[in-house]
């Protein structure tokens, strides 16, 4: 069945955590935590999606099935193009799945193989299963890639031991046998266990030195409050992980010294997000799910539970002397408005009925004003819907959605925030938001705030203030997504289109009506 969606959400049941990322032949393909039994946790099997594009997604069925021995946690997927396993062949490379296999005898956690010989679609678990055991309940979430050096070539397996705060690095010839490398942690953010790690290399786009990055999920501990991702860059020699910085051992009541560390999203719903294996290294991409586990049991199910980010592209740029990773979505073909210039002083409500799904462009100079303030998808008397601030003395990007949390459990109301890198009095923000979600981007996706929201139906209005002065807004951009099936609200809540091709959209500014491409699948 194929999935109209601007996020992945399997059709019924409980989704958490993305597994075997990987992309062969033009096709993505997802594997997902999955219960197909259930919209609560539990049962855990592997369930699977791909696309040809990051957008559109088509659900299949079950790919890695629990039995009455053990539950399929979290891991990854390689496509063996040299047969290194013995299953397959160089003409008809194998899929192999390393993943976690849950006892449910003795709750002990190992890693297991599955094979697939059709292109990811059906899958066989190999009969000398587990392949790696450490006797250990906290063993989990095997990331593997492919190591290419000067002198030799072999797989990498990364994995946690989860209450102790290590990352756990093996070598293996045949993704049969493994051999203990190294390990890594604790360090960073310690208040919780680690979870889905992942290590790939980037280039520092100014520079083009390589670099490496190890993703390491946490829950509790993470910097909004309970599940984050932090990360580190640093040099990976095919054994050793070294971060270029040394990070303190950070507690999770230690709001400053968490905020002082890297984390891919300063949200509260971005969890266990890993990249695609198969991509070109100046393609990385990743997934993450769009929930955290403070309240993941607790969220409405529609009637399923669980969903996906969209995918990011991922790239490494050196800001005030540190590397960090920026983020740009990926968007289907988007029609845009553009609504010119702008100088405002108190409120303004900007002309446009915001579609079910939309992205937001804005690019304002805070002038002498102590801040900016965007409500988005607000009721016509511009109460409620979310709201996205900055504020200039602390140069905090904020997410409030207290305004769309009735009804939901007590701890997802809130406010998100995050310190600006740039400092800079022209703020740049990319905001993707439908009914369900928000996503923003701020200073070209150096940092990013992702969060789950429940605004009102038919709520569609925008504003956007200046706090104490006088902001110039030098562009905004609305775009809309009516392609893929998302927009709930007819063509004709946008602006007319008139003869001559152009929108009425602010003030008596006119724009023209352009069709893009979105960001490359």
């Amino acid at each position: 069945m194929t999935r109209n969606r601007l996020h992945y959400s399997p059709r019924r049941h409980w989704m958490n955590d993305p597994n075997g990322l990987v992309f062969h032949n033009g096709r993505y393909h997802l594997y997902y935590q999955y219960n197909p039994y259930g919209v609560d946790p539990g049962n855990m099997c592997w369930g699977h999606a791909s696309s040809t594009d990051l957008i559109t997604w088509e659900e299949h069925p079950v790919a890695i099935w629990c039995n009455d021995e053990e539950e399929i946690y979290s891991g990854s997927v390689v496509v063996d193009v040299g047969s290194t396993s013995g299953f397959g062949t160089p003409e008809r490379p194998a899929f192999i799945a390393l993943y976690t296999s849950l006892s449910k005898e003795t709750r002990n956690q190992a890693q297991s193989l599955a094979y697939s010989l059709d292109e990811g679609m059906t899958w066989t678990k190999f009969q000398g299963n587990p392949v790696l055991d450490r006797d250990s309940t906290q063993f989990r979430d095997p990331k593997v890639i492919r190591w290419d050096g000067p002198d030799e070539s072999y797989w990498v397996m990364v994995a946690v031991e989860a209450d102790r705060q290590e990352v756990h690095f093996y070598r293996s010839e045949d993704l049969l046998a493994w051999r203990h490398l190294s390990v890594f942690g604790p360090e960073g953010a310690i208040g919780g266990l680690w979870e889905c790690p992942d290590l790939f290399p980037l280039r520092v786009e100014a520079s083009g030195e390589r670099c490496w990055v190890l993703l390491v999920s946490i829950y509790p501990g993470g910097v909004a409050g309970g599940s984050g991702t932090q990360y580190f860059v640093g040099v990976f020699d095919g054994q050793v992980f070294i971060p270029e910085e040394r990070s303190p051992l950070v507690s999770g009541d230690d709001d400053e010294g968490l905020r002082e560390l890297s984390w891919l999203d300063h949200g509260r719903d971005c969890y266990a997000g890993v990249t695609f294996s198969g991509l070109a290294e100046a393609d990385r991409t990743l997934i993450a799910w769009m929930s955290n586990w403070d309240y993941a049991r607790t969220m409405p199910a529609e009637p399923s539970r669980g969903t996906m980010t969209l995918a990011r592209r991922l790239s490494l740029v050196e800001v005030r002397g540190r590397r960090v990773l920026r983020q740009e979505p990926v968007l289907p073909r988007t029609t845009w408005y553009d609504c010119g210039e702008t100088v405002i002083e108190g409120i303004w409500r900007v002309p446009i009925s915001l579609a079910s799904a939309v992205v937001v462009d804005l690019t304002v100079h805070v002038g002498d004003a102590t801040g900016v303030e965007a409500r988005l998808r607000h009721e016509e008397d511009g109460t409620g819907g979310v709201v996205v601030r900055f504020d200039t003395r602390s140069q905090e990007v904020r997410i409030d959605r207290a305004a769309v949390a009735d009804g939901i459990d007590r701890q997802f109301a809130g406010v998100d925030r995050a310190v600006r890198w740039s400092g800079s009095q022209r703020l740049s923000l990319r905001i993707v938001l439908d009914a369900r979600t928000i996503e923003l981007f701020a200073d070209d996706g150096v940092v990013t705030l992702t969060d789950l929201v429940r605004t009102a139906d038919g709520a569609s209005g925008l504003s956007i203030a200046a706090v104490g002065g006088t902001a110039v807004i030098e562009s905004l951009r609305i775009g809309s997504f009516a392609e893929v099936g998302l927009s709930a609200r007819p063509q004709a809540s946008l602006p007319a289109v008139g003869a001559a091709g152009v929108a009425s959209c602010s003030r008596g500014q006119t724009t023209g009506i352009i069709d893009t491409i979105g960001e490359r699948p």
